[in-house]
């Protein structure tokens, strides 16, 4: 494994404690341009998270707080005259960032949310019929609260889910890292510092060899008949698409380079699912009365015959 990616996960597990799973994820979205919709209860620490992953690359971090009165020329910019020049003159939204995190995605209206769609699928917004890239590399970090009640959210649609990479679910600290919160973070809670670890040039080179992580065929071919496997499901009303399959293989050799490997194996594949598949999932009525999605994945990677490694 590089030096400098190992020096980079260490940095951001000493300013997030107890997220060394959901930081490994984060990296592997930042490292094939993926993006990632985090869930988890307030004061759980999801901006300090994507903060400290701008600060950590040397990166220009943007925050867009959605509410229903947000719009969508709020997060992609807006044209407007400027009656002294005489001339339209183009603003840019916080879109125009490299970690753009989008605070309680689900309070935005489904208008402003489509807003992100260009961004998170092309990498570009446009404005008044003109295309603009975005800077290299792009990643929605999104957040949203589980225990919200349904009065003032709007529920994310199958278009939006499908382009997050990973949904992390993110739970409690355990004791030991509480303890270790309130000793070392306690006399300034919010004032963390990550220290800049790599350089944006740095990221690219990775992402480079990420492409080039070999992938043998019966790697291609496990993908594929679980991918298929969702789609003839009984219980399952919507199952992975294209898009979701791509992302499996994306997110498997990039689990396989911040591993230190430079070929992908079956274990891969099967570490990235949940976080890949559960939220493009989509129960049929009769399949969420006896089942949750989670175990309906289990079942289907049961009962399909991985490939062995040696033969790989």
């Amino acid at each position: 494994m590089d030096s400098a990616l190992i020096k980079l996960k260490k940095e951001l597990n000493q300013s997030i404690i107890g997220r060394e799973k959901e930081i490994d994820f984060m990296l592997m979205g930042l490292l094939v341009q993926g993006h990632v919709l985090l869930e988890s209860v307030p004061g759980s620490g999801k901006t300090m998270m994507a903060k400290s992953f701008a600060e950590a690359i040397q990166g220009e971090f943007k925050r867009i707080q959605f509410t229903p009165d947000v719009l969508p020329s709020d997060v992609t910019g807006i044209s407007y005259f400027h009656p002294q020049k005489q001339e339209f003159i183009l603003r840019m939204g916080p879109v125009m960032s490299n970690i753009l995190l989008a605070d309680e995605i689900n309070r935005a209206t489904p208008r402003t949310q489509s807003s992100l769609l260009e961004a998170m699928e092309e990498k570009q917004v446009s404005i008044d019929g003109e295309t603009i890239k975005l800077p290299y590399p792009f990643m929605v970090i999104a957040t949203q609260n589980p225990i919200e009640s349904q009065q003032g959210t709007f529920q994310l649609p199958a278009a939006q889910l499908d382009r997050f990479l990973f949904k992390l679910n993110i739970g409690y600290p355990t004791m030991k890292e509480e303890n270790y919160i309130l000793k070392h973070f306690g006399q300034a809670p919010g004032k963390v510092k990550t220290k800049q670890v790599v350089t944006l040039e740095k990221i690219e080179e990775w992402s480079k060899q990420v492409n080039n992580i070999q992938v043998h065929e019966d790697i291609f071919t496990y993908i594929i008949q679980i991918v298929q496997g969702t789609r003839k499901h009984q219980y399952i009303e919507l199952g992975l698409s294209s898009r979701a399959s791509l992302a499996m293989l994306q997110a498997s050799k990039a689990h396989a380079f911040i591993n230190g490997r430079e070929y992908v194996t079956p274990d891969d594949v099967k570490n990235i699912i949940d976080p890949v598949c559960l939220h493009r999932l989509r129960l049929s009525s009769q399949g969420m009365l006896i089942h949750e999605i989670s175990s309906i994945m289990a079942e289907l990677i049961k009962e399909i015959e991985a490939p062995v490694e040696a033969s790989i």
